[in-house]
């Protein structure tokens, strides 16, 4: 029988040795990592489910098991997931005799009913007691722990009974706790914890009655929702919320959440309280919320790190997971960067899983901390990766008083090798942390034959870590600031007074994931001798030949890089002109063709092939985008030796851009966009073409007179637009209708300018006047 906790699994197996007169390891027994209780006539074995996939990793067949019972499945865990995968696997090749059981509270049994196989569902109501449900929300801006507080006071002084609290995490319970001493709830009541990670004196204390038939609050993680009854419990006091890991596909980083609790989870812990008789549950949020909590919470396979099941499935012989049968198919893009790491760590390559990677599927931890743990037997620091490996599976040894904690992991380590003032600074021990991990450390120990007391050099904790995190390899940046760059490409940062923050590398273990750079929790200094003896073979050497917008210039390098971290640089004298032109170019397109030192005469020229363009496709469109797209074409062949933008400006581009025209075009440009117009006073006026659409012919309006129509360019297709202009310069009239004006506006014109200028000639009839470009004085 498969439980998804450690606690539940151990007191599920005390409880049905109990019903059978017997005590566990008899009839009934227990296996999970660590902790076994079997022996000769054991018939019923409650496991944690990490033991189930070991066992069908080395037998398939299940032999010797008639029944495999997966309990509280509506938990959703990836090793229940994984299980059921497998064992049904197991069931329609070789075992078909085999019979599988799923048990839960709260899930839709349909989905699981047709995943296998249309199975028959069964329905127990059991007996339960009812719970009164009083949603007591927390005052605008009042923290939690508050709320908390406040409530369990209540419920001590108005109800009867133990009290069960569910709270996120560790952190919250300490701190609750340490409030509620202060509060004297009086010597009639105890205060106990309820999580994984403490000792089973500890769990059982919370579970069991009081030895001295005190009151008890036990204060819980979601560990308490299922699987344990508590008794005594007539009171649940319901924070609301969860932690569950978020892992990040595009990162691979995961990090913890604190997240609003779903429906069922609502309900399940609702129902604590009346398991033995009526109760009563507090929820500490406003009734209405109730509709908007997710009636289940998504599986864990949805948001999970799958390098575990990525290596599991391998192990089973499985590198599809499309060939299982699943409730939930593994998110494709999770898995595939699961499958990418566990081929950089060497455990699956092109035919499947490799030697290495079965010697570390064997392993009880992280693929990354197995890989560690097989790699160091290569420099001998075998007893020093086990403690690393069991520090990093497990919750940090430190606690915080004030400010961030020490990252360097060597401190820990010294802290787990009994050395005193190890704990920095702002921090202190936590001693069940230390216990466990010191206990975890031997058993991995034990499991590689390793000498637990061999103290290895902590002078090499980076290079183990590398063999972990080979894409945490981190290089710092200049700066005042302890600002890394991982070797995916991510930033990340130590903050406070670190000892680490001059570290030129390190390796980080353990980061949150936050943008735009993540907090670096745990790591360890790493020297570049370690980094190219670690990853020799995959240091790329690159000549790049890149234009540096600092300089403005073209830059030629030749660069030792590992991922994004530059480890050597140097300047080439003499590098490829081609290249060079090709980094100048490539500036040029992101700057943008519009940056460029164009002299007026170019300027001038391409504003009359855009005209011409505009009025007919055969001539060149000479746009930002389209010179970005044939930059090849017309740029490139005027380059010859540049290498900076100051060069371009002795580039002659009105050549480069009339390359763009063939000789045809060359030949009719001038007469399909003239540069000038001669105008009846003898001046060749210019064109300006800055708007395509609009060609502006900009004349004085005496230089005109006995000019009956607009001037015509576009082989007379696009009349130009006059601007004409007083003596000072100044529009007097915008027009496309010179015979239009000379009909009609021009009397208003002339009316006004006569006023003005009193020493031009205004004539009452402009087509028979002479056209002039001096003053004369006015005839009586």
């Amino acid at each position: 029988m498969l439980e998804p906790r450690r606690l539940a699994a151990r007191a599920a197996a005390y409880r049905i040795a109990e019903l059978r007169g017997e005590t566990a390891g008899e009839s009934v027994g227990y296996r999970m990592r660590g902790d076994t209780r079997v022996g000769p006539r054991t018939r019923i074995e409650v496991v944690t489910e990490g033991v189930l996939t070991r066992r069908l990793q080395r037998d398939p067949t299940l032999e010797g098991v008639g029944l495999v019972i997966f309990d509280e499945f509506h938990e959703r865990s990836l090793d229940a997931d994984l299980g059921l995968a497998l064992t049904l696997r197991t069931q329609s090749l070789v075992r078909s005799d085999l019979r599988i059981l799923v048990m839960s509270a709260t899930l839709d049994g349909e989905s699981v009913a047709a995943l296998l196989g249309g199975a028959p569902i069964l329905s127990s109501e059991g007996r339960t007691f009812p719970v009164e449900t009083r949603y007591v929300p927390p005052r605008t801006g009042a923290r939690m722990e508050a709320a908390v507080v406040s409530t369990i006071r209540s419920a001590i002084r108005d109800d009867t009974g133990d009290v069960l609290v569910f709270l996120p995490g560790a952190g919250e319970i300490r701190r609750i706790e340490a409030s509620l001493a202060e509060a004297e709830l009086g010597s009639g009541v105890v205060t106990v914890p309820l999580y994984g990670a403490l000792t089973h004196e500890a769990q059982d204390r919370a579970i069991r009655p009081d030895s001295e038939g005190r009151r008890k609050v036990v204060l819980s993680t979601s560990i308490a929702e299922t699987s344990l009854t508590i008794e005594g419990v007539r009171v649940v006091v319901d924070a609301g919320f969860a932690r569950v890991p978020r892992f990040s596909p595009s990162t691979g980083m995961t990090r913890l959440e604190t997240v609003r609790v779903s429906r069922a989870s609502a309900d399940q812990r609702r129902g604590r309280a009346g398991r033995l008789a009526p109760g009563v549950c507090y929820r500490l949020w406003p009734q209405h919320e109730d509709l908007h909590l997710l009636a289940n919470a998504p599986p864990e396979i949805s948001n999970a790190d799958l390098a575990p099941l990525a290596l599991d499935l391998a192990a089973a012989g499985v590198l599809d997971p499309a060939e299982l049968p699943w409730l939930d198919v593994p998110p494709p893009a999770a898995f595939a960067q699961a499958s990418e790491l566990l081929r950089e760590l060497t455990a699956i390559d092109d035919d499947g899983i490799t030697t290495h990677g079965r010697e570390m599927a064997a392993l009880p931890v992280h693929p990354r901390l197995a890989h560690m743990l097989i790699s160091a037997r290569a420099i001998g620091s075998e007893s020093l990766a086990c403690d690393i490996a069991a520090l990093l599976s497990e919750r940090d040894v430190f606690r915080s008083i004030a400010g961030p904690v020490e990252a360097d992991i060597a401190l820990r380590i010294a802290c787990l090798r009994g050395e005193r003032d190890a704990a920095p600074q702002g921090a202190d021990i936590d001693r069940d942390a230390l216990r466990r991990v010191r206990a975890e450390s031997e058993r991995l120990a034990r499991q590689l034959r390793v000498n637990v007391r061999t103290a290895n050099s902590t002078d090499v904790v980076g290079k183990l870590l590398a063999f972990a995190y080979p894409d945490r390899v981190a290089q710092r940046r200049t700066g005042a600031r302890a600002r890394f760059v991982l070797r995916n490409g991510r930033g990340a940062e130590l903050t406070g007074a670190q000892s680490l923050s001059e570290s030129p590398y390190l390796v980080a273990a353990e980061l949150d994931d936050q943008r735009p750079e993540s907090r670096i929790f745990l790591a360890a200094p790493i020297a570049i001798d370690e980094v190219r003896d670690a990853f020799g073979d995959q240091i790329v050497t690159e000549n790049e030949v890149a234009f540096d917008d600092a300089t403005s210039s073209v830059a030629a390098r030749r660069r030792e890089r590992l991922g994004a971290i530059v480890l050597r640089e140097v300047t080439l004298g003499r590098p490829d002109p081609d290249r060079v032109r090709d980094a100048l170019l490539d500036a040029v397109q992101r700057r943008g063709v519009a940056s460029l030192p164009w002299p007026d005469a170019a300027l001038r020229l391409r504003a009359r092939i855009a005209f011409a363009h505009s009025v007919s496709n055969e001539w060149p469109d000479v746009s930002d985008d389209a010179l970005v797209s044939r930059i090849d074409e017309w740029l490139k062949p005027s380059m010859a030796s540049s290498r900076s933008w100051t060069d371009l400006e002795r580039v002659d581009l009105t050549s480069a851009l009339a390359s763009l025209l063939d000789w045809k075009q060359r030949r009719e440009l001038d007469e399909f966009a003239p540069t000038h117009v001669e105008v009846p006073s003898g001046s060749r006026i210019p064109i300006d073409y800055t708007d395509p659409s609009a060609p502006v012919l900009a004349v004085r309006l005496q230089e005109v007179f006995g000019l009956t129509e607009s001037p015509r360019v576009g082989r007379g297709r696009v009349p130009v637009t006059m601007h004409l202009l007083s003596p000072a310069g100044r529009p007097v009239q915008v027009t496309r209708d010179l015979a239009g004006f000379w009909r009609t506006s021009y009397f208003d014109v002339r009316k006004d300018m006569r006023g003005r200028y009193p020493k031009h000639d205004w004539p009452e009839d402009p087509l028979s006047a002479t056209p002039t470009a001096r003053a004369k004085r006015r005839k009586d």
